[in-house]
């Protein structure tokens, strides 16, 4: 999560913008099927059930879409050494896994309410936790397994490596493989993770080239399929699970490229889905304190009240946790807590890597020396106020620059022109 396999200014605002989109569905769908469900609400309409259809609605987009985008960044990644992968991935993750699952069982254990996650009650429970059955953690031990397979596999072609995994998940989905915990989660979504590794291209062509209209045509496909799969109750029938997650990522990617040119929201969303670390490790035991502390006053007041808190607290608390997770991170950084959020000496080891990604700029020849250049073309500019003419040097020198200013917007007079070096 906000791992930078790509430079800032590389990075597609739509793919942040859907990641910031997918950490507030993780929140509050956290926050409904975790929290709200259980308040004792007492009111003559069917509010909460509402609420739980509308999380249930977005299941198939929200992970799904998020696996493919952290797919998509790992592109590069998964061609660089395996000592590079292991430490800035592999490791890396296991880490951070590692860190907040004892920060979860410190901090939930000796809440005294009951709360529908996994908590680790002794020793054989947490090292159950540890290695084979993650608990709300998963996504981070999910992201070091995935990052393993892929590297694996990278020399391997597309079709098969994606036809097994959508095997994989349609069987888990089915119940076919034993899944206790959320171990089905890993299998159910390796599907999205090397789609997005794989079809990365064709992701990025999508989201380029999408439309209002291609928006409404895959919202309307991903409603259909939705409404049939939660109406028939389909989800355990085979295929259907990963056919959904498709379609649900497909729509996320067309509506998260047309939101993210609006300024006001593909703005604030890019830059939530670039902190989504800490949101995701430190929501849940900040959801368990305030589950505690507002379980029973919220159910306590007049019928007003608890009809509109009943209508905003998953809108209001889930906006309190992504603030709250966000206040802490910055609050551990202070203090010199940077290690729960980063692999030891390993933020340089990132930062490395991700820059041996990014396209070298050619070398700038020193302006103090003169370079020895050979006229070969004219091309015309066009600048803001004129169009004017200006010859097109080869230079002599190797790796020096050939053209001696900016042109924007150039077009060539001549075939010759296009040998700009």
């Amino acid at each position: 999560m906000a791992t930078p396999d790509a430079p800032s200014a590389d990075r597609a605002v739509w793919a942040d913008a859907a990641k910031g989109l997918c950490i507030l569905l993780v929140v509050s769908w956290h926050v409904i099927w975790k929290h709200y469900l259980y308040v004792d609400w007492e009111l003559p309409i069917p509010l909460p059930e509402a609420w739980s259809v509308f999380g249930r609605m977005l299941l198939p987009m929200r992970m799904p879409l998020f696996f493919a985008i952290s797919g998509m960044f790992a592109a590069a990644a998964v061609h660089r050494p395996w000592a590079v992968v292991t430490r800035t991935r592999v490791a890396r993750f296991l880490y951070l896994y590692i860190v907040w699952l004892l920060v979860h069982t410190a901090v939930m254990a000796p809440v005294p309410v009951p709360f529908d996650t996994e908590i680790a009650r002794d020793g054989a429970q947490l090292l159950e936790q540890l290695t084979m059955t993650p608990t709300a953690l998963w996504y981070l031990m999910a992201l070091a397994v995935y990052f393993v397979i892929a590297k694996l596999l990278r020399t391997v072609p597309a079709a098969p490596v994606l036809a097994v995994a959508f095997v994989l998940s349609a069987a888990s989905a089915a119940n076919w493989i034993d899944s206790p915990g959320n171990r089905g989660a890993l299998y159910q979504n390796l599907l999205f993770f090397l789609a997005g590794l794989y079809l990365r291209r064709h992701v990025v062509d999508l989201a380029d080239r999408t439309s209002w209209v291609r928006v409404a045509v895959t919202g309307a496909a991903l409603g259909a399929v939705l409404a049939a799969m939660v109406g028939l109750n389909a989800k355990e029938v085979p295929g259907v699970w990963p056919v959904s997650g498709a379609i649900g990522t497909v729509f996320g990617i067309t509506v998260m490229a047309k939101l993210s040119g609006v300024r006001r929201i593909g703005r604030p969303m890019a830059a939530l889905g670039r902190q989504t670390l800490p949101i995701y490790v430190i929501h849940m035991p900040a959801l368990v304190l305030a589950h505690w502390a507002l379980l029973g006053p919220l159910g306590a007041g007049p019928l007003p009240v608890r009809f509109g808190l009943a209508v905003l607290e998953p809108v209001l608390l889930t906006a309190a946790l992504v603030g709250v997770s966000l206040g802490l991170q910055a609050l551990a950084h202070r203090v010199r807590a940077g290690w729960l959020f980063e692999l030891p000496g390993g933020a340089t080891s990132v930062a490395a890597a991700a820059a041996a990604d990014a396209p070298q700029a050619p070398p700038v020849a020193d302006p103090t020396v003169p370079i020895p250049v050979v006229p070969i073309a004219h091309v015309r500019a066009s600048w803001p106020d004129d169009d004017v003419t200006m010859p097109v040097y080869a230079s002599l020198r190797p790796h020096a620059d050939a053209l001696t200013m900016p042109m924007p917007r150039v077009r060539a007079e001549t075939a010759a022109a296009s040998w700009t070096r």
